[in-house]
């Protein structure tokens, strides 16, 4: 159907053959090809279209889901571009870093190479991420995980089948209209098409998200803060010795005040 759907998706912004073409950077041949089913778009060319037609590259290729959960793609059997950098000397998937400043853009283009090669990438040195994964690092915002602080990197492994969430996991979810979360999750996706997104901090409240509303989810691997944690004080007698301490401080204060009105 993807050869009805550029037509019609043309079509509905007034554009020529000539036109789309130019604007997709391909020549008037090639949307020719695409709208008779001769020939089928490479992935940058695909992800320029979704982009200009607003809609998904899933919506493109099969058209569009439909609201019930039931029409969701839970197992991550039809389209779901997932855009990775890999160095080309030894072509090794790198991890790219999603900060607080990309965070809002990412929402959009998530499944856009370009967008997504523009991100920082690295390598990491740690065992416990498998070579054969794909990983990402999300920033996170907020105190709604605490102990987990404000600013720290999440690192994340990419979940393709979404019934393999484990109930109580942290992960990361991409949804359409509220941003990058980071969260713990509990699903009814199979029976109701939804998560119920739970914070550890007691302060906010747990809530529900339709499976229509996720575009992608990772699952928490570990975190980096720069935010070191202050100490916990729970010995009664060093907490008398450090009050003790603040009473000498505050008595050779007064003293020195005394003295120097004396003089």
């Amino acid at each position: 159907m993807l050869k009805e759907h550029i037509k019609t998706h043309r079509k509905r912004l007034s554009l020529t053959q000539s036109e789309l073409a130019s604007q997709l950077g391909v020549k008037r041949s090639a949307v020719g090809a695409y709208e008779e089913g001769r020939a089928e778009p490479r992935l940058p060319v695909l992800s320029a279209m979704a982009q200009l037609f607003g809609c998904s590259m899933d919506e493109l290729v099969h058209g569009p889901s439909g609201g019930g959960s039931s029409q969701v793609d839970l197992q991550g059997r039809r389209l779901r571009v997932l855009p990775v950098v890999v160095d080309p000397q030894d072509e090794e998937e790198r991890i790219s870093l999603v900060h607080e400043k990309a965070a809002a853009g990412y929402t959009q283009g998530h499944s856009d190479t370009e967008f997504i090669s523009r991100l920082p990438h690295f390598r990491m040195p740690f065992i416990e991420l498998s070579p054969k994964r794909s990983y990402r690092v999300f920033q996170i915002q907020g105190d709604s995980m605490l102990p987990v602080a404000s600013g720290s990197y999440i690192m994340c492994e990419y979940l393709a089948d979404w019934t393999d969430i484990l109930d109580g996991a942290c992960h990361v979810v991409v949804t359409r209209d509220e941003g990058i979360v980071y969260k713990r999750l509990y699903s009814d996706l199979s029976e109701k098409g939804v998560l119920r997104l739970c914070s550890d901090n007691p302060d906010y409240a747990a809530y529900t998200l339709a499976a229509n509303d996720i575009q992608e989810i990772w699952k928490a691997r570990g975190f980096v803060s720069f935010r070191l944690p202050e100490p916990q004080i729970s010995d009664p007698m060093h907490r008398m010795g450090k009050v003790l301490h603040e009473i000498r401080e505050d008595v050779h204060e007064i003293r020195s005040r005394m003295d120097g009105l004396q003089a």
